[in-house]
């Protein structure tokens, strides 16, 4: 090879090493397991299917790509999280806070959200096709104008979602 594209080799691999890692993190998927709170963690593509856990604070975490489905995860603290594609079918997520929480293309199917506050939060092709969202705090109209759901989708008084 010539010394120009070694050169070039070169600074791409010093770029590649001093990038941030993007990969979940074991150890702090292993916590939230096992009950432990987790703020500003790297959940990505974290298997948390059929966990039970209440009251934890993942605020900040970033979840996206994440397994959550049949979780039970009652006053979670999701705020400002990055849930982006997150898997939740069936889970039972009441009184959890998602304010400011990214869940674009989220997939809450069956879900039970009631008393889950949404201030603020993406929810860009969320789906909540049959989930319980009644008494859900801070959805608004135009949050619920890009998300969609299904005749047996439960919302608010007075507003309304698309069908997926």
């Amino acid at each position: 090879m010539s010394r120009p594209v070694l050169a070039a080799l070169s600074v791409l691999a010093l770029l590649a090493a001093s990038a941030p890692a993007s990969a979940q993190n074991a150890g702090q998927i292993s916590r939230v397991r096992g009950g432990a709170s987790c703020p500003g963690c790297n959940l990505f593509q974290a298997e948390l299917s059929g966990l039970e856990r209440s009251g934890l604070n993942l605020s900040g975490s970033r979840l996206r790509q994440a397994d959550l489905s049949l979780a039970v995860m009652n006053r979670t603290r999701f705020s400002n999280a990055d849930l982006r594609d997150v898997e939740a079918y069936g889970g039972v997520f009441s009184s959890s806070n998602f304010s400011g929480a990214n869940l674009t293309n989220a997939s809450f199917v069956g879900a039970y959200l009631d008393g889950a506050s949404f201030g603020g939060a993406t929810l860009d092709g969320t789906n909540f096709g049959g989930a319980s969202l009644e008494r859900a705090t801070g959805l608004t109209q135009s949050q619920l104008n890009s998300a969609c759901g299904d005749e047996a989708t439960k919302l608010p008084r007075g507003l309304t979602i698309r069908r997926c």
